[in-house]
């Protein structure tokens, strides 16, 4: 039997909730002279970009672009890199971002990485929740909450045409 997928999200409406997402981080950080984004390698990493291309349009704030790099299934059995030298972010306003947050293992160690030096402060983003929270940690902004099963699995796309998969 074959697995049915649902369509969660399509291409314009991932568009949508991208912009969304830059306003807020305009409307929170619209004290700041810059944010770095740093995104968790792979779709963290695409969603960065993305957004900084979108806060380059609306917010006068200068916008760096990390990548940060884990393992996801076993974060401590390899060491968590950043694309630059940590102490790029001392002072700085950061935003941490995934695609999908379940458990929050990944968010968790990712976050405890960054704050190992003294940023400014820190935020998190995510483009879906699923809410399945095993780790104290949650995200500060969030595209799209959705209840799901553990068993279900949450798909994201980034390319020609995003879209967000439930199956």
């Amino acid at each position: 039997m074959a697995a049915t997928t649902t369509l969660v999200l399509d291409h314009d409406q991932v568009r949508r909730k991208l912009e969304r997402i830059a306003h807020q981080l305009h409307e929170e950080h619209h004290r700041e002279t810059g944010l770095v984004l740093v995104g968790i390698s792979g779709r963290g990493s695409k969603l960065a970009k993305r957004l900084a291309a979108l806060l380059a349009d609306i917010a006068p704030f200068t916008v760096d672009v990390l990548e940060l790099a884990l393992d996801k299934d076993a974060p401590h059995a390899h060491p968590i890199t950043l694309s630059a030298p940590p102490d790029r972010l001392n002072g700085r306003v950061v935003v941490l971002v995934d695609d999908v947050l379940m458990s929050g293992r990944t968010l968790m160690h990712a976050a405890a990485h960054l704050v190992q030096v003294p940023v400014k402060r820190l935020t998190t983003v995510v483009l879906v929740d699923r809410r399945h929270r095993t780790f104290p940690i949650r995200a500060d902004i969030v595209g799209l909450t959705l209840s799901t099963t553990l068993q279900e699995h949450i798909s994201v796309e980034l390319g020609r045409r995003d879209r967000v998969q439930l199956s």
